[in-house]
């Protein structure tokens, strides 16, 4: 009988993997319970139901690309406390001027830079402030600079190994599958042509398809509001 039953050790296994990956999603969704508390709780839950026995369930902390991924967190918080997005906020101010396609060229080259080299989260939330304080003093509504921010950060992926986690599984099952590893720049061709495809697309039909949903200046500001800083 090929019929799976709660009985069956398989059959059991699966079902409280799926009720873990159940309230783990959940959570991750509720926001209510920080991500990495919520990862490390799915780790002890699958040990403590005898799914994985406990040198199963800590195997992934002395895997290599799990140090590397860690490594990538220190070097992003290494280029917000160097005053490296400070310096890039106040470049792209001087370079971009105030018309609207500089600011949305230069804000995703910028963008795609820093993604290159950190998280594409970590990224966004360097630029963010960066693109509201752009957008403010040429009185330009946000939402027209963010939304090519975002797409930035995530073409910004597509350059280096190390630019998001992905890249790094892709290269150990490479190497693990006897292909070996992939190099630094191995993606970079195809990324650089994704990231001049995705700036003409923003600069054309994008611009005209991204609304003004934000206003051009903060709440509380009139029009002479000047200079923010």
């Amino acid at each position: 009988d090929v019929t799976l039953s709660l009985v069956d050790p398989i059959g059991t296994d699966l079902l409280t993997v799926l009720v873990i990956l159940g309230v783990a999603l959940a959570l991750f969704v509720s926001d209510r319970v920080r991500l990495d508390l919520v990862a490390l709780m799915v780790v002890a839950a699958l040990a403590l139901s005898g799914v994985l026995s406990p040198q199963q369930a800590l195997a992934g902390f002395a895997d290599p690309l799990v140090v590397m991924i860690a490594a990538l967190f220190v070097v992003s918080g290494a280029l917000v406390d160097t005053g490296l997005a400070n310096r890039v906020g106040n470049w792209i101010a001087r370079v971009a001027g105030g018309g609207e396609v500089r600011l949305i060229t230069m804000l995703m080259l910028a963008t795609t830079l820093l993604s290159a080299f950190m998280s594409s989260t970590g990224t966004v939330a360097i630029m963010l402030p960066i693109t509201m304080r752009l957008a403010w003093r040429n009185v330009i509504s946000p939402s027209r600079l963010l939304m090519p921010v975002a797409f930035a950060a995530l073409m910004g992926g597509t350059l280096t190994i190390i630019a998001t986690p992905p890249n790094l599984v892709a290269s150990q099952t490479l190497a693990d599958a006897g292909y070996g590893p992939l190099g630094f720049f191995a993606l970079a061709p195809v990324g650089l042509a994704m990231i001049a495809v995705t700036i003409a697309y923003m600069l054309t039909v994008g611009r005209w398809l991204t609304p003004a949903r934000a206003p051009a200046r903060p709440e509380g500001e009139d029009e002479g509001g000047g200079d923010l800083r």
